[in-house]
């Protein structure tokens, strides 16, 4: 009898075991599967739609354009700026990174050299036959290629995001399109300038419609009095004398302080009979106006400043009615003559 109690004592402790611990003498070969390695590279279509193979990660990036340089140091990426061009001066830590050459014809040893995971370059700077060559070799390349104020800022965004910093990328998105739309309201009601910007003075030299110079125009309360599909016209002289902007626009970089540059200009023919230039009504603004970069934007303030000074200074309400009256119309120039061949022009291929 006791020999049937135990026998009876062990099959219960087996049914136990084999209802509440059974996992325990699982296989071992019964396991979960480890997780699936993530890919090391991923496609993506830049703006002038090529479609390219990147890594996941990006931390070594070398620009081929100074807005691009700007921007990844607008992003706070700067670390990952392995290398840039000789023309790439902002801000000013951007002149300690290594040099590459110029923006038309860097060298691809000195770029290769740096091992890149990315360069960087821009459709109205940089060169087809670059492209092409750092792709023989192995080296990926995202271009941009924007064309307004809102496209600059766009591209700004995306960019940020293929870098893998899209939190950063809209909140400056965000940020400068907040100042533009207080610079929208403070402007508003008052009529545009009408204004020749001036590219090179012989021979003279100005933008067209669908540069993003005359966008940035437009938000700073302006409006070019050249009319022209060109992106960068030679224009007639005596046209312009004609027309009689309100205002002449000069680039510091191009001409140093503008006072010297209207002075100058004062001597020449044909430039005397321009009312701007005898009653000193001129603007100088940085080469910022001339980089499609977050820095933009403040340049386009600092030009509707200097434009529509009523507009930042408080004026008592009955007199709001009388500033700035409407200015008489006049027609656009449209007799241009040969299209002038710039710098930028030359390198337009990609």
């Amino acid at each position: 009898m006791f020999i049937h109690s135990t026998l009876r004592a062990v099959a219960a402790a087996a049914l136990v075991l084999l209802l509440n611990g059974g996992a325990i003498c699982a296989p071992q070969d019964a396991a979960a599967p480890p997780l699936p390695v993530p890919p090391a590279y991923r496609q993506v279509t830049d703006e002038i739609g090529r479609t390219i193979r990147v890594r996941q990660a990006i931390h070594r990036i070398v620009s081929l354009a100074p807005n691009l340089t700007e921007t990844i140091y607008a992003l706070g990426l700067q670390d990952r700026l392995v290398g840039d061009t000789d023309y790439c001066d902002f801000p000013p830590e951007a002149q300690l990174k290594t040099k590459v050459g110029g923006a038309v014809n860097p060298s691809l040893e000195a770029i290769a050299a740096l091992h890149p995971d990315l360069v960087l370059v821009t459709k109205n700077l940089n060169r087809l036959e670059t492209v092409q060559a750092l792709a023989e070799i192995g080296i990926p390349s995202y271009a941009t290629d924007p064309h307004t104020v809102d496209a600059i800022i766009a591209s700004v965004a995306r960019l940020a995001d293929l870098l893998g910093a899209p939190e950063i990328g809209a909140t400056l998105a965000a940020d400068l399109e907040r100042h533009l739309a207080v610079l929208h309201e403070r402007l508003a009601s008052l009529p545009p300038r009408r204004v020749l910007f001036i590219v090179w003075t012989e021979p003279l030299i100005s933008i067209g419609n669908d540069t993003f110079i005359a966008d940035a125009l437009r938000y700073a309360g302006a409006v070019s009095v050249v009319d022209s599909s060109q992106n960068w016209p030679q224009v007639n002289l005596e046209e312009v004398v004609h027309l009689q902007p309100e205002f002449l626009i000069f680039v510091e970089s191009h001409f140093g302080s503008a006072p010297q540059s209207a002075e100058a200009l004062a001597d020449l023919p044909g430039w005397r009979l321009l009312n701007a230039v005898r009653n000193r009504r001129y603007a100088t603004i940085s080469d910022a106006i001339n980089r499609p970069a977050p820095r933009l934007v403040s340049a386009v303030e600092d030009l509707a400043r200097q434009l529509h000074s009523e507009a930042f200074t408080e004026k008592p309400q009955n007199d709001k009615d009388q500033t700035n009256p409407p200015a008489p119309s006049a027609p656009h120039l449209s007799s241009l003559t040969e299209n002038a061949a710039t710098p930028k022009e030359q390198a337009c291929a990609l």
